[in-house]
């Protein structure tokens, strides 16, 4: 039995290159790993994880070809009506992050509707990153205290906690804890514009294992390798 975790976020990469591998278009990789995200967040409420965050479609995947975003969108809002029972089986809350104004009405009034409709539920917190990037919402959280004009200390240290404070309540993460454990499938070891903020003290795990092939067990043993490393937090 692994010990609790309270907030696990993963960066889902390797869909194209799955497909590519098989020899297939790269649509069947994309529903491969649509599949796999039910698997993975369906363990996560069952072993104690308090929050699941997953990189689901970034501000920069735009700019991949239109039948490729047209397919993710259509893909998406199929995954959220075909998850809802899951949803509500698993008394998993669904949360969404990032800037959903840019999706078209019927997937957003979607997405909201999931998220009014688990609201209530506490076994697991899953949230999609939709059109997500750290930078922007950075921004557009600066631009919410821009706006409120708050009114800050003349003492530079407490003016400074005060603003890191208001920044925090400002992005969509507003009611989440930081991430604890920050994972990446598919080989790569950067980042990619996600939560930057939050995952300032991840702990950081890379695997070559492409998205549509991580399983329970690699997830299992990346966690149990997370609970054995010393967290310090800038301290001793």
């Amino acid at each position: 039995m692994l010990p609790p975790l309270n907030h696990l976020a993963i960066i889902m990469d390797g869909n194209g290159r799955w497909a590519q591998l098989q020899g297939k278009p790269r649509q069947a990789g994309h529903k491969k790993g649509a599949s796999n995200v039910r698997t993975i967040t369906n363990w996560c409420a069952k072993h104690d994880i308090g929050y699941l965050t997953l990189y689901a479609f970034s501000t920069e995947n735009w700019n991949r070809p239109k039948t490729e975003v047209d397919f993710l969108m259509k893909l998406l809002e199929r995954y959220l009506r075909d998850e809802a029972k899951t949803y509500h089986d698993n008394a998993i809350r669904f949360r969404a992050i990032g800037d959903i104004d840019f999706f078209s009405q019927p997937l957003k009034h979607l997405i909201l509707d999931l998220e009014s409709s688990t609201s209530h539920y506490t076994n697991l917190t899953q949230t999609l990153a939709l059109n997500y990037g750290s930078r922007n919402e950075i921004t557009r959280a600066c631009r919410k205290i821009v706006l409120a004009s708050p009114k800050l200390s003349d003492d530079p240290q407490e003016a400074a906690k005060a603003l890191e404070s208001t920044l925090a309540n400002a992005l969509d993460t507003a009611d989440m804890p930081d991430v604890d454990l920050l994972i990446r499938t598919g080989g790569e070891q950067r980042l990619s514009n996600f939560l930057l903020w939050q995952a300032s003290y991840a702990e950081l795990a890379f695997t070559q294992t492409l998205w549509p092939d991580f399983n329970i067990n690699e997830l299992a043993r990346i966690i149990e390798e997370f609970h054995s490393r010393t967290r310090r937090f800038g301290g001793l």
